[in-house]
């Protein structure tokens, strides 16, 4: 079934229009007096469907409404919003298919990595609903006699989510449906590169946050730039953004919100490396990295991008790595068996190309791919690359959104823990290595500096029930699962007298 077939099939299950609105608020539908923003497949370049981008007069009337909606909202009971979010995953799963074709359409994931993807929002509600009974508080032994001292968590408000294109489902719900049980109300804005997908999920969340009597908890709003983020970095009614991009875009929101006070939590760009020693199991290392590497068209903030490999077993692992590159099946994403679709846009080609061209002229030698795909559906198909490289080129230091794969040797495990901390990301890594001291050197805290690090599986493919984000410039924030959920509560320590006196702390007297 061609691309524009597909669409026009999942469009009508998930009601989406020729047009859509791109504003969607507590009651409020706008954006029709605007300028419209058209998204296009990467599979073939087919017309999917255009928005009527918010206007700042749709921004005020989103903003305001989700204000009004916290009012009550904050006030229902935890676990009266965890059955709430449970109906929402209930939803995703009757239309995990659709919305996972839809993903596959927008983004040029494969059909697979679509539904995974939807599956992860199922999955995140579930999480969320067992959180709502357990928003758990400290009580602390206070200094003075028949005093109380406890600590409990409010919910914060309005949180602003601005999510990129590689994952346009996912991560909003990470942060929706913890937000929602934690009591706070969503204003979402989503990629210009995949705003369908975006409106069909938020609509089957708002359909059942209305049939429960609390339409405004999720809000929409979809621009055509930078705008709208930097809008909502910059409202003081949002206390917490909550962004997901490059790292240039994180440091512009971060500056922002910095300077008004706001709660930032950031997950940006990551450069992550595998670990391969000499006593490494190749059978799991590489499909491991296979997938870490070529998955998403190499357009996910976890991809392997860098292999750090000791001297011994370099020649092997180089060997077999480029026979299973050989293995790997481009082209459409929606057919059975394909493995990698296309690069997201023109932009992504020509980094892609950019970034081949430096390594190599910086001493890297491609070992594998290196070239667009010609007789593909668009243009935006490309070889997964394989480049020969070192610690000291400068290209293997930044994170380029592409299947591109650096294989560094390192002489011991000493010199590959140097290696994977010395870039300026710190979101994934991981080791591959049979040996406990081996493993425990590379989880110590002088081992690697990343918000992940993982034994005998690759950088990606994170679970949900993990706190998921990075250090140093992949932003510090944490979302989804441990206790990430404080990120989107204020807290509040408490002190009770139940006393007829009035004693002070550490034993001041302080008497009229």
């Amino acid at each position: 079934m061609a691309t524009a077939e597909t669409f026009s099939k999942i469009a009508k299950e998930l009601g989406l229009e020729a047009i859509n609105p791109g504003a969607f608020g507590n009651g409020y539908t706008g954006g029709a007096n605007s300028s419209a923003l058209s998204s296009y497949s990467p599979i073939d370049g087919a017309a999917l469907g255009a928005i009527n981008v918010a206007t700042d007069a749709d921004y005020e009337k989103v903003i305001a409404g989700a204000s009004c909606a916290f009012a009550g909202w904050r006030t229902v009971p935890a676990p009266v919003r965890g059955a709430m979010v449970r109906e929402i995953g209930d939803e995703l799963r009757r239309n995990k298919s659709a919305l996972g074709a839809l993903v596959t359409l927008e983004t040029g994931k494969i059909r697979a990595e679509g539904e995974g993807e939807i599956q992860e929002a199922i999955d995140i509600a579930e999480f969320a609903v067992g959180l709502s009974r357990q928003l758990y508080r400290l009580s602390m032994h206070s200094e003075r006699p028949q005093h109380r001292m406890y600590e409990q968590w409010h919910p914060l408000g309005i949180v602003g989510c601005i999510t990129a294109f590689n994952f346009p489902a996912a991560v909003w719900a990470w942060n929706a449906m913890i937000a929602a049980v934690c009591g706070d109300v969503v204003v979402w804005k989503p990629s210009e590169l995949a705003p369908l997908t975006a409106i069909a999920m938020h609509k089957i969340a708002a359909r059942v946050a209305e049939a429960h009597g609390h339409p405004g908890v999720f809000s929409l709003v979809i621009g055509d730039g930078p705008a709208l983020g930097q809008k909502i970095a910059a409202d003081h009614r949002v206390p917490l953004v909550s962004a997901t991009g490059s790292t240039r875009m994180g440091r512009s929101v971060g500056e922002v919100v910095a300077k008004r006070f706001g709660k930032c939590l950031l997950e940006l760009g990551g450069n992550n490396a595998v670990v391969v020693l000499n006593d490494a199991d190749l059978k799991l290392c590489i499909p491991s990295t296979l997938f870490g590497s070529v998955g998403t068209a190499g357009q996910r903030c976890t991809t392997t991008r860098r292999i750090l490999v000791e001297r011994g077993i370099e020649p092997e692992f180089t060997r077999r790595l480029v026979e299973a590159y050989r293995q790997v099946r481009i082209g459409d994403p929606l057919k059975d068996g394909t493995l990698m679709g296309p690069l997201i846009n023109a932009a992504a080609v020509e980094s892609y190309q950019k970034a081949i061209t430096q390594a190599q002229a910086q001493g890297g030698t491609v070992v594998y791919g290196g070239k667009v795909l010609a007789d593909m559906p668009s243009s935006l198909y490309v070889e997964p690359t394989i480049i020969a490289a070192n610690r000291q080129m400068k290209i293997v230091q930044e994170e380029t959104f592409a299947p591109i794969l650096y294989i560094i040797p390192v002489d011991n495990l000493e010199e590959a823990i140097a290696a994977n901390n010395e870039v300026p990301q710190g979101l994934s890594s991981a080791i591959f290595t049979q040996s406990i001291k081996g493993a425990e050197r590379f989880l110590n805290a002088a081992g690697s500096d990343c918000g992940i690090a993982n034994v005998n599986i690759g950088t990606s493919g994170a679970e949900i029930g993990g706190a998921f984000g990075g250090e140093k410039e992949t932003g510090g924030g944490r979302e989804s699962g441990s206790d990430s959920w404080k990120q989107y509560m204020r807290r509040q320590t408490c002190t009770i007298n139940y006393s007829d006196s009035l004693p002070l702390a550490q034993g001041i007297k302080f008497e009229l």
